[in-house]
Formats: C-alpha cells, sequence, structure tokens
C-alpha cells in the first residue's frame, strides 16, 4: 500500500522567500551541538535575510522546498547552476520539527535527479560536522577540511564532492 508523504516538493518560488529566510534562521539558531555554541549559531544567522536575498539568490541557481500539507515551507535545497560553481550545494536546512523524517533525503534526491538530467558530472558541497553524515550516505568523498570565517568566528567545513558520469 503507498503512503502519501506529509510533504511535498516544489521548485523555489519568489513568494517563498519570506518563508525559507525564516526556516534558514530557525534552523540555524535551533542547533544543539558542543562544536556550535550560541555565540557561533549567532555568526551564522543572527538574523532572518531579507527576502530579496532568497529571491535574487535562487533567481540565477535552482532550489526546491519541501511543502507540508498547509504548503509551509518545512525544508530547502539550492544549487549553482552558473558555470564556475556549477553543481555546487550552497544550502540545505529543514525546519527544525521535521528534522529526522527523511526530509533533507527526499530533497537531495531531487538534486540529484535533475543534476543527472542536466547531465552536471559531479556535485559538491561544503558540509557542516551537521550534514557530513547525510553527503556521506549518499556517496560524496571527502576532498579537503576547510574553515569559514565570520563575524570573528571559525567554522570547520567539509568540502565533498560526488561524481555523477565517469
Amino acid at each position: 500500500m503507498q503512503h502519501s508523504l506529509p510533504y511535498h516538493i516544489v521548485d523555489f518560488s519568489p513568494a517563498y522567500a519570506h518563508q525559507v529566510s525564516k526556516l534558514y534562521h530557525q534552523a540555524v539558531q535551533h542547533i544543539r551541538h558542543p562544536r556550535y555554541p550560541q555565540a557561533k549559531l549567532d555568526a551564522w544567522s543572527s538574523s532572518p535575510r531579507s527576502n530579496k536575498f532568497w529571491q535574487l539568490k535562487y533567481q540565477r541557481n535552482r532550489a526546491w522546498l519541501a511543502l507540508d500539507s498547509a504548503q509551509q515551507v518545512i525544508g530547502f535545497i539550492g544549487v549553482e547552476t552558473h558555470f564556475k560553481q556549477q553543481g555546487y550545494i550552497d544550502c540545505l536546512y529543514v525546519a527544525p520539527t521535521w528534522q529526522h523524517q527523511g526530509i533533507a533525503r527526499a530533497l537531495y534526491q531531487q538534486l540529484q535527479s535533475w543534476a543527472q538530467q542536466q547531465n552536471y558530472p559531479l556535485l559538491s558541497v561544503d558540509a557542516s560536522y551537521l550534514s557530513k553524515g547525510l553527503f556521506e550516505q549518499h556517496g560524496f568523498a571527502l576532498k579537503q577540511v576547510c574553515y569559514q570565517h565570520k563575524l570573528g568566528h571559525s567554522f570547520t567545513g567539509f568540502y565533498m564532492q560526488k561524481v555523477l558520469m565517469e
């Protein structure tokens, strides 16, 4: 018997920019991990970004949203589409109350399927400590550890790649 999912995935639409902005900020601020003290979370996202930021970002790139039955954004993933950074996954966030329910996996699978249709040779990501395991499960290999600096805080990232076409 086929069970219907409590959410569905759609292409990003500028009308959802405000919800995406709130979700991003809430997801970051909800992190409870020893590597991410509150001061680091505040440096990561001190307040929701403008709707315009998200609208412009996904005007030139691609993104997908997970919407619940009330059409509320409960997760999103984005990928760079312009030449130099093509296939770079720039965002993957799920609302705190919806985490650990397969939404990130479903969003990633949507992105990978699309990237394969576009004949992208590979996907890449700067994974956090929290997302590294998900990307490893999907066949990404660690290429190098990297560091980002934001408002006086250093963030460790894991630059990972997955080859889609040999």
